[in-house]
């Protein structure tokens, strides 16, 4: 199906689901879809982001197939969300990377595992098998300038392709772009990215990954966005340390960026492992088919990610340290390279999704404060 065939599906769907209105407690997707009476290019693909694919329209909902009308709101939101990450990506010469993006995203982990190894050894020789303990143990297997230089020009890349994607998708999506700074909308949008709200399926947990009501994707997602962002406390911690206080890694285990790092790579793991086995037996039915290779390819990245951290704290006082730091750091160099070009940009447009239904919201309680407005 062509992208424009995409925007008719979603389009004949949600007028059907405008006049039925049956599952408008559900989630964010409803009440937006309702203050509208015809639905734009742009209106569509706000609401396929805003969808949080809890699933529970579509085993509420009685047009679903079989029935001739067809209605499969969580497959063809999916969809179409698949072709804004496309739409919407920059550098526009990347947007191939979301064809096949299992595949890419793989091929890219891997070769940017194998080429720091390449170079550790290459630099480094049999040297990386010694055991190396005590200040700087780190620096003495891949140097600090060769950690900090490329890892921050790459990160600094990576958050151009965010934030410029961010940008493409608000102004393609419809929404002006001084509402995307509004305070108050965005503290709500908050609000609900640190609660999950919308992975409740209207309280009683999502159908996932099948009919019965269940929390437990939403625990996982817990689990995974909360670890992540402790490692990323942890880094940053470790950074000033460094830095600022002078303080060379590796730190005791009772150290701020070492508890927070291990909290969070195990919660990471936990979390990754468990969306894993969710996607694994889910039903098939309600999901945009080519979403699975980009998730799975996504979640292990996460999984190895943690897995490799943990690990390299783990054997950091033995032989294994060299190759496990080589191995950790090319992982994290390929999700890095991946954030903007696979799954994890998700995680943006749709805080960007969130912060346009809050400001929806908003001019709703403005109007009915003062129906003159």
């Amino acid at each position: 199906m062509s992208a424009p065939e995409k925007v008719k599906e979603a389009d004949r769907v949600m007028v059907i689901c405008n006049s039925c209105r049956y599952c408008e407690g559900y989630c964010a997707v409803f009440p937006a879809m309702e203050r509208r009476r015809t639905f734009t290019a742009q209106d569509l693909k706000y609401l396929a982001n805003l969808c949080h694919n809890c699933r529970g329209c579509y085993y509420a909902c009685q047009y679903a197939p079989p029935h001739e009308f067809d209605v499969n709101v969580p497959k063809t939101l999916g969809e179409l969300r698949l072709d804004t990450y496309r739409e919407f990506t920059w550098p526009e010469a990347f947007k191939g990377l979301f064809r096949q993006n299992g595949l890419a995203v793989a091929l890219i982990a891997t070769l940017s595992v194998l080429f720091v190894l390449f170079l550790t050894l290459l630099f480094k020789g049999f040297s990386v098998f010694e055991i190396h303990t005590g200040e700087n143990a780190f620096y003495r297997i891949i140097p600090y300038w060769a950690m900090v230089a490329p890892l921050s020009a790459l990160g600094l890349f990576v958050l151009a392709g965010i934030f410029k994607g961010i940008g493409n998708f608000w102004r393609g999506s419809g929404g002006a772009l001084v509402e995307l700074f509004d305070p108050r909308a965005n503290a709500r949008a908050l609000r609900d990215v640190l609660q999950l709200k919308y992975l409740d399926g209207g309280g009683y947990g999502c159908n996932y990954p099948d009919e019965r009501f269940s929390f437990i994707r939403k625990w996982f997602h817990h689990l995974t966005f909360y670890g992540f962002i402790l490692c990323f406390v942890s880094t940053t911690i470790a950074a000033a340390y460094d830095h600022f206080l002078h303080w060379p890694a590796p730190y005791p285990f009772w150290s701020w960026p070492v508890v927070s790092g291990t909290v969070g790579g195990t919660a990471l793991l936990m979390g990754t492992a468990g969306l894993l086995f969710l996607k694994l037996k889910m039903d098939p039915a309600p999901a945009a088919p080519r979403a699975f290779g980009m998730d799975i390819a996504f979640l292990s990245l996460l999984f190895l990610t943690s897995l490799t951290g943990l690990l390299l704290l783990l054997f950091r006082e033995t032989g294994a340290m060299g190759i496990l730091l080589a191995v950790h750091l090319g992982i994290v160099v390929g999700l890095f390279l991946t954030m903007p070009y696979g799954k994890f940009i998700h995680a943006a447009y749709r805080y960007a999704a969130l912060v346009r239904n809050a400001n929806e919201k908003l001019a709703e309680e403005r109007v009915a404060a003062d129906p003159k407005e």
